[in-house]
């Protein structure tokens, strides 16, 4: 065994044991273990760490541990200015123009919020672990999920932890943490199967809308592959004011 220092910072406390938090501590490490080893060992998920800091210098997941190191570990929004020139980045940026998602199953609500504001996101509640995992590797998706254990296996590169509990709270968490709302593009997906939708003639609507709506609107979208129809009626009026109200929340 070596023994090692760790010293967590901000919001990477909340993953640790009480006794732990907010202080360094001494911890003794297997021979040969790796920061990511250790790391995720006391609790944190390596998709929650922007930055480790080994022994004064930035060092990576693969880092091995040795006796007397003392290691600091950040999350995005606590990096120190001093150290973000030389940081060394623990995984390939996102580009919030592309990013896409997929929810675990207690996620379902924000999911569609997601979907609303315009963000490609895989959803079913019935989706196991390893499909969520297969989905994030196979189309490069971001992990959404309060299961920490998921966020810890390794073809999971990108992940968040969503600690919020209720919909509109767990939007402007992921909204202000992945920097989305420059990225929103409402009405863009289908809320209930993610698919993109198009714009539709009413003369093409035949039996998918009433026929009054049909006199009062001229302008409908439609999903391809659930056969939805969308118009901007009160429905409608009410899902855009609520993703401007999301917008402003996350702003303030």
């Amino acid at each position: 065994m070596v023994h090692a220092r760790f010293r967590f910072h901000r919001e990477l406390n909340e993953f640790l044991a009480r006794p732990q938090r907010e202080r360094a501590f001494d911890c003794a490490c297997a021979k040969a273990s790796s920061t990511k080893h250790m790391i995720e060992a006391l609790g944190v998920p390596h998709t929650e760490v922007e930055l480790i800091v080994q022994n004064g210098r930035p060092a990576g997941f693969d880092a091995p541990i040795a006796q007397g190191d003392v290691i600091d570990v950040y999350p995005k929004r606590a990096v120190p200015h001093d150290l973000r020139a030389g940081a060394l980045l623990l995984r390939a940026p996102l580009d919030p123009e592309r990013i896409r998602f997929v929810a675990d199953a207690h996620l379902g609500a924000l999911a569609q919020l997601l979907r609303l504001a315009g963000f490609d996101t895989r959803y079913d509640n019935n989706f196991p672990d390893d499909e969520v995992e297969r989905l994030a590797l196979d189309e490069a998706r971001v992990v959404l999920t309060r299961d920490r254990e998921l966020l810890k296996r390794r073809s999971v590169v990108h992940g968040c932890y969503v600690r919020a509990l209720q919909a509109d709270a767990q939007w402007r968490e992921i909204a202000e943490r992945l920097d989305l709302l420059p990225h929103v593009r409402a009405f863009r997906l289908c809320l209930m199967c993610n698919a993109p939708l198009r714009p539709a003639h009413s003369r093409d609507l035949d039996g998918r809308v009433p026929e009054g709506v049909r006199e009062r609107h001229t302008r409908f979208v439609t999903c391809d592959v659930c056969r939805r129809v969308f118009w901007e009626g009160s429905h409608w009026k009410r899902m855009r004011e609520r993703i401007a109200s999301l917008a402003d929340a996350s702003r303030a």
